[in-house]
């Protein structure tokens, strides 16, 4: 009970799974393309059963994550700086956040990289199989982000198993509106840079609290959902001017 009405684990909870939602768009409309070539009756099966294998699978790759993070014993030390297996870990995957997130950034502000997704072919077992690969070659920075988001293995599962329902049943919807609002993923590809670099100062045996990220999410996208209306407003009043 004392967990449940613990506010902190809740904000982390309620952030990794808005996170989740939003960067895993892409994810689906990918796993949409895969099954589209199947007959109708066997699309939704095809996607519920390829992503729950999928969720399954970056679950693991969680708890093996968690258990490299446990290993804090020296291994060697830089400039005499110890690092122990958990150090190494976090160095590598904030160093990977900040990679992805500034290629990322990019992409979507200069538009260099067009995506160009093929469908496939090949009956119910291949697609979902396929499902399964795509999704572990691009979970890994969700689990990264995860970790550095909060340390409650039992918090991150349940955000991702929750916001895999939800990309499920509404992925329709939400990547029309993050098609009309292109900004919130920008917004949420710099939190994950944020992360990046909390995983790296703390690789580096620099201690940040995560309160600190927390609340600079918060003034980010309050800004952010102060500047969406406001543009909501004007436009609104452009139209009634024509």
């Amino acid at each position: 009970m004392d967990i449940l009405l613990d506010y902190h684990l809740w904000v982390s909870f309620l952030t990794l799974a808005s996170l989740e939602i939003i960067l895993g768009i892409d994810n689906v409309v990918f796993v949409a393309l895969l099954v589209g070539h199947l007959p109708d009756a066997q699309r939704q099966k095809a996607r519920i059963i390829g992503l729950s294998l999928a969720l399954v699978m970056r679950i693991l790759l969680l708890l093996g994550v968690a258990w490299i993070i446990s290993l804090e014993n020296p291994l060697f030390a830089v400039f005499d700086h110890a690092l122990s297996g958990k150090d190494i870990l976090l160095l590598f995957g904030g160093g990977f956040l900040l990679y992805k997130g500034t290629n990322s950034i990019h992409d979507e502000v200069t538009g260099d990289a067009v995506e160009h997704y093929t469908a496939k072919t090949g009956g119910m077992a291949s697609v979902i199989a396929q499902v399964v690969f795509i999704d572990i070659i691009f979970s890994f920075d969700s689990v990264m982000t995860a970790v550095g988001l909060t340390t409650s293995i039992p918090v991150i599962i349940a955000a991702m198993t929750v916001a895999m329902v939800v990309m499920i049943f509404s992925s329709g919807y939400i990547s029309s509106f993050i098609e009309r609002f292109p900004t919130l993923k920008i917004l949420a590809l710099s939190f994950i840079m944020l992360i990046g670099i909390f995983l790296v100062a703390e690789g580096l045996g620099i201690h940040v609290p995560k309160g600190y990220i927390y609340f600079a999410m918060a003034f980010s996208l309050s800004v952010e959902t102060l500047n969406l209306v406001s543009r909501k407003r004007k436009q609104k009043r452009n139209n009634q001017i024509l």
